[in-house]
């Protein structure tokens, strides 16, 4: 059986903790963030968890996790 490969795009946006939770970053984080207020702007920093009903659709993407 051959190696399976990863996606990479996926592997640059998401991350596996060790847990093997998927975290992803927000949305709207780069452009038209002047004039959002500075406690939104500060949100868009942490990372999320994805929701249960995407993991396994993106797990086939990254079969060993991220590098």
């Amino acid at each position: 059986m051959p190696k399976l490969k990863t996606h990479k795009a996926a592997s640059k946006r998401l991350k596996v903790t060790s847990t093997g939770k998927i975290l992803r970053m927000h949305g709207l984080r780069g452009h038209l963030r002047r004039k959002k207020a500075h406690r939104a702007t500060e949100q868009y920093d942490k990372m999320l968890h994805v929701s249960p009903a995407d993991t396994k659709r993106l797990r086939l993407t990254m079969p060993y996790g991220t590098p």
